[in-house]
């Protein structure tokens, strides 16, 4: 998991507004009401973005997604609540997402598919540790 903590820092581009950014992503995949990485892949697969996050997920390239789209699969609420955490508008946030998401989701799921939330919990342990 060394090895995650050093690909999500390079993600973020290290420090800063970006580490809080991921710190917020780890809250948001350990959320008990979101139901971890599988609930938010199937919160974007029924917002319609199913294809973007599958690629995500999958071992192939991944999808680009829009900042509208991380607002669509995510809902403004969880957005907004997201945003108010870090100091950020709703838009930046979802700028901020955009950017980082796909990459987290694919370092979190090498094999392509899920993790168990067990495995998820501490994977995400170790990389707060990282930044």
């Amino acid at each position: 998991m060394g090895l995650l903590g050093d690909i999500l820092g390079k993600l973020t581009g290290g420090g800063g507004k970006s580490s809080e950014v991921v710190n917020v992503i780890g809250a948001l995949l350990q959320s008990k009401e979101l139901g971890g990485l599988d609930g938010l892949v199937q919160k974007f697969t029924k917002g319609g973005l199913g294809d973007i996050v599958s690629s995500w997920v999958g071992t192939g390239a991944n999808l680009p997604i829009t900042p509208e789209q991380i607002q669509k699969g995510l809902g403004p609420t969880q957005i907004s609540q997201m945003a108010s955490q870090l100091g950020l508008s709703p838009e930046a946030m979802s700028k901020q997402l955009a950017k980082i998401l796909p990459g987290v989701v694919d370092k979190l799921t090498p094999e392509g598919n899920v993790p168990t939330q067990d495995v998820l919990a501490q994977g995400l342990n170790m990389l707060k540790g990282k930044l």
